[in-house]
C-alpha cells in the first residue's frame, strides 16, 4: 500500500528546478521530505484521512528560496525594534531622518545611543535638489542634542554622527583617522559628522555591544521575515573576529554563538550556512591563521540547520581602496576607484594569495569579497595556485560580488569548478549612479550574469542584506530586465538571462555552493520539503510585475511556516 502524504498541493505550476527544469502539476510531502512529484491524478492518489490538500488554482510552486549571501542577523539588528529603519522608502529626505531621530530621542534616556541604518544620498530630497548638500552633524544636533547618534549608510561604508558622538570619540579638527579611513571635514577643517571606511570604528567602538540574547532575538525576527518571502535557506557570509567592526558588530563571533544556541535548542527554523570571518577588512594571512583558531560550530549541532562551509576573505573594497580595484582608472575615481600599479599592487596580490592559501590548506571553501576586474583576476589566480600547492578535489571556492569579472576570470572559474555569487538587484537601484561613477560601458557590464552563465558557471545570487532588501523577486526581475528602477533605462541588455537561469541562481545553484545539492535546492523525491508558493503564474507574469507577485505559502521541513493572511506563528 502506497504511503499517504502529510501535505499535497495540486492544480499548479510546480517548477522543480531539477537538471531538466521539469514542470509538474502537483507535489506530495511526507515526514519533512518530498514524497512524490507528478500529475494531479498521481498526487491526489497519495491523500489519506490526515492529509492537508492545497488547491493551487494555477499558482506556482518553487523550491524554498536560498539567499546565498545574506547578513541575516545584522539585517535584523539594523531594523526596528533594534535600530531606526532609514532606508528608502521609509525615509525620503534628511528632514525625514532628523524627525525619526527626534522621535527616538524623545523615548530614550539622555546619554543613551541612537542608531540606525540605510540612508542613501541617492534618495534624499535635499541632496537630489542640491548636489553639494550632504548630511551633516548639525542636522542631527537639532534632533538629539543630548544623545550620541550613529547612523550607518546603506552600504556599511560610512556613518553619519552628531556632535555628541564626535565628542565622545575624541574626534575634532586635525584628528587623524585610522589607516584607510576618512574623517570628512568642511572648509574650516571641522568634522562634518561623516566618517568613512575604517574611521567608522572611532564611533562604532563606543556603541554598547549587542548581547547574545539580543542577537538570538534578531535572528528569530529575521527568520520570520524571511519565511514571509519564501526564503528557507541562507548563507551568513562572514561571522567571526574579523566582523567586530562591520555593521555595528553584527558579524562578530557573538552572532555565531547565538546561532549555535538557537540550533541546539531546536529554535532555528531555517537552514544556515556560515562563512567564518577570521580577518577584518584589510587583514593579513597572519590574521586568518590566528582568527581560525577555535572558530567553528560544535559537532552536536544539526548540520541540516547550521553548518560552517567556508571562510570569507576581503580582497578589495578595503584600504587603500574604498571600492573596486580595477586595471584602469574610471571617471568616478574620486568615489574610491583606484588603479593600483607597481610594488604596491604586487604586495597586495601576494598577501591576498597567501590569505587564500592559508584558508584553502586548512580545508575550507573560500569565498572572497572582490569587485574590481584586476582584483578578481588576482583572486581566481590565487584559487588555482592554492589548489596546485595543496591539491583538494571539489573545493568550490567562489568570488563574492564579482561586479566586473573579466571573461578570462569567468572562463577560469568554470574550468576549475569554482563559482561566482552576485547581487544584480543593486542594478535595479543604482544603475544610473554607476554610469556616473564607472562610465556607461562598464556599468552595462557590471554583474555580468549572462556572461557567467554562458561560461558554464553555476551562478548564485544573494541580497547582501542589509545592503539591499532580501527580496529575491527583485533580484529575478533585475536579471531578466537589467533596468533602473528610477528611470527604466536598460543597462546592459546583453547580460539579461532567462527565467530558468534566474531561478537556479536562487535555488539549485546555492544548494551546490552549500555542498547540499543531494538533499535540497530542487523539488525531487527524497529531498527536504522546503517550498515557496507564489500567488500567481510566475512563467506568465510580466517581469516588471514579478516583485509584486505575492508569496502565499512557505513550507520548511514539511511544515507550513508562513501562510499569507493566516496566523502561522503557533504552528
Amino acid at each position: 500500500m502506497p504511503e499517504t502524504a502529510d501535505l499535497i498541493m495540486t492544480g499548479g505550476d510546480v517548477l522543480t528546478v531539477d537538471d531538466a527544469f521539469s514542470v509538474a502539476q502537483a507535489v506530495a510531502v511526507r515526514a519533512g521530505r518530498i514524497l512524490a512529484v507528478g500529475s494531479d491524478a498521481e498526487i491526489t492518489a497519495l491523500a489519506g484521512p490526515g492529509t492537508r490538500v492545497v488547491d493551487l488554482a494555477g499558482r506556482t510552486v518553487l523550491p524554498g528560496i536560498n539567499d546565498s549571501h545574506l547578513h541575516a542577523a545584522a539585517w535584523a539588528l539594523t531594523r526596528p525594534p533594534f535600530a531606526l529603519d532609514l532606508g528608502h522608502p521609509a525615509v525620503e529626505s534628511i528632514a525625514d531622518i532628523t524627525e525619526a531621530v527626534r522621535k527616538a530621542a524623545a523615548g530614550t534616556p539622555d546619554g543613551e545611543w541612537i542608531t540606525g541604518l540605510g540612508w542613501d544620498v541617492g534618495y534624499l530630497a535635499e541632496c537630489l535638489a542640491d548636489p553639494v548638500r550632504r548630511p551633516n552633524r548639525a542636522d542631527l544636533d537639532t534632533a538629539a542634542p543630548d544623545h550620541p547618534v550613529c547612523l550607518t549608510d546603506f552600504s556599511g561604508h560610512m556613518v553619519w554622527v552628531n556632535s555628541r558622538a564626535l565628542e565622545l570619540a575624541g574626534v575634532g579638527p586635525g584628528t587623524e583617522p585610522p589607516a584607510g579611513g576618512v574623517i570628512d571635514t568642511d572648509a574650516e577643517g571641522d568634522p562634518t559628522g561623516i566618517l568613512k571606511e575604517t574611521a567608522q570604528s572611532l564611533v562604532q567602538a563606543l556603541v554598547p555591544p549587542v548581547t547574545v540574547d539580543q542577537r538570538k532575538g534578531a535572528i528569530r525576527t529575521a527568520v520570520t521575515a524571511l519565511h514571509a518571502l519564501g526564503i528557507t535557506s541562507y548563507t551568513e557570509p562572514g561571522l567571526g573576529p574579523g566582523g567586530a567592526e562591520i555593521l555595528g558588530g553584527g558579524l562578530d563571533t557573538g552572532t555565531l554563538h547565538a546561532y549555535v544556541e538557537l540550533a541546539r535548542a531546536g529554535q532555528l527554523d531555517t537552514r544556515v550556512r556560515v562563512l567564518l570571518l577570521p580577518a577584518p577588512m584589510g587583514g593579513s594571512a597572519a590574521d586568518v591563521t590566528l582568527g581560525l583558531e577555535g572558530l567553528a560550530v560544535p559537532d552536536d549541532v544539526d548540520a541540516a540547520r547550521l553548518a560552517v562551509i567556508g571562510v570569507k576573505v576581503f580582497a578589495d573594497g578595503v584600504p587603500p581602496n574604498e571600492t573596486a580595484w580595477m586595471h584602469e582608472p574610471y571617471p568616478g575615481g574620486g568615489h574610491g576607484g583606484l588603479c593600483v600599479h607597481g610594488a604596491d599592487a604586487g604586495l597586495k596580490e601576494a598577501e591576498l594569495a597567501e590569505m587564500i592559501r592559508v584558508a584553502h590548506s586548512a580545508g575550507h571553501q573560500v569565498g572572497v569579497h572582490v569587485t574590481g576586474d584586476r582584483a578578481i583576476d588576482s583572486v581566481v589566480d590565487a584559487f588555482v595556485a592554492a589548489h596546485r600547492a595543496h591539491p583538494r578535489p571539489d573545493a568550490r571556492h567562489y568570488v563574492i560580488h564579482g561586479d566586473f569579472a573579466s571573461e578570462r576570470s569567468l572562463a577560469k572559474l568554470a574550468a576549475h569548478g569554482y563559482g561566482i555569487n552576485m547581487n544584480p538587484a543593486i542594478k535595479w537601484t543604482i544603475a544610473d549612479l554607476m554610469d556616473d561613477i564607472v562610465g556607461s560601458e562598464r556599468s552595462d557590464y557590471q554583474w555580468p550574469v549572462r556572461s557567467a552563465a554562458d561560461a558554464g558557471i553555476p551562478i548564485c545570487v544573494g541580497s547582501d542584506a542589509p545592503i539591499t532588501a532580501p527580496d529575491w523577486r527583485r533580484g529575478v526581475a533585475a536579471m531578466l530586465l537589467r533596468e533602473s528602477k528610477a528611470t527604466g533605462r536598460v543597462s546592459g541588455p546583453d547580460q539579461r538571462v532567462p527565467l530558468e537561469t534566474a531561478l537556479r541562481a536562487y535555488t539549485a545553484n546555492p544548494a551546490r555552493q552549500d555542498f547540499a545539492e543531494s538533499w535540497k535546492g530542487s523539488i525531487e523525491p527524497g529531498k527536504v520539503a522546503d517550498l515557496c508558493v507564489l500567488g500567481g503564474d510566475l512563467r506568465a507574469t510580466d517581469p516588471h510585475d514579478i516583485p509584486d507577485l505575492p508569496v502565499d505559502l512557505t513550507v520548511f521541513d514539511g511544515r507550513v511556516v508562513f501562510e499569507r493572511g493566516a496566523d502561522t506563528d503557533s504552528r
